[in-house]
């Protein structure tokens, strides 16, 4: 194959590409779906590898991508028509946490752990779980939060509250087990946290998620 002619079915692919990216409408990359996100991948590798396929000229290339886009411009369509379909083609949100409490059920089925979630909170600038209300994981992967009412806004700077210091919240227990290298920070031991949960009114074993924080104490959430 000669450069003359990669280089003008690349372009004609790469022209190809972005008519119908404009056709099929624009998509934030932290929105995109398992499914928008297949659709990408398989027609890159249409073009890429017609491109360098002898027995592929121009003409296949396009009917490729016409013949794709069209498939993916159905789906939308029949999506947005069709209400009951877009649990199946575009899935739907779950409640992660609900009223403050994790949804361990909501997390197996969408094969997050909690250490996942944390991180998707993490994100969304939520560095403790006991600012969370609802926590809701979307079809693209990314999660929103709704803060309880005392942590939503106004902030301290607009009540015109003295500034001051902000302590990183500690994980002590997760998935019910206890993380002993975050004890050696807070200079604490097994016993200490049992004594701690018991005086709240916990078993070790009833808790599924325990934090720290200067100031504030252990904060608990257990599995009733």
């Amino acid at each position: 194959m000669g450069f003359g002619s990669i280089a003008l079915e690349a372009i004609i692919g790469f022209i190809a590409l972005f008519i119908l990216t404009k056709i099929l409408g624009k998509t934030q990359m932290n929105q995109i779906t398992v499914f928008d996100f297949i659709s990408v991948m398989v027609l890159g590798e249409l073009v890429g590898n017609a491109v360098y396929d002898q027995d592929v000229g121009i003409q296949e290339i396009l009917f490729a991508v016409a013949l794709w886009g069209a498939l993916v411009y159905a789906i939308d369509f029949f999506t947005l028509k069709v209400r009951k379909s877009r649990k199946i083609l575009e899935g739907m949100p779950s409640i992660l946490v609900r009223r403050g409490i994790i949804q361990y059920d909501e997390l197996k089925r969408n094969k997050l752990d909690l250490s996942q979630m944390l991180q998707l909170l993490r994100d969304k600038d939520v560095f403790s779980l006991r600012e969370v209300e609802y926590a809701i994981f979307e079809p693209s992967g990314t999660i929103n939060v709704l803060k309880k009412h005392n942590y939503q806004q106004p902030d301290q700077q607009a009540l015109n509250i003295p500034e001051q210091d902000v302590y990183l919240p500690i994980t002590i227990v997760a998935d019910g087990e206890i993380v002993e290298e975050n004890l050696d920070e807070i200079e604490w031991d097994e016993n200490r946290v049992i004594m701690e949960a018991e005086r709240q009114g916990y078993q070790l074993k009833d808790i599924v998620y325990a934090e720290w924080e200067k100031g504030k104490g252990l904060f608990i959430l257990s599995s009733e």
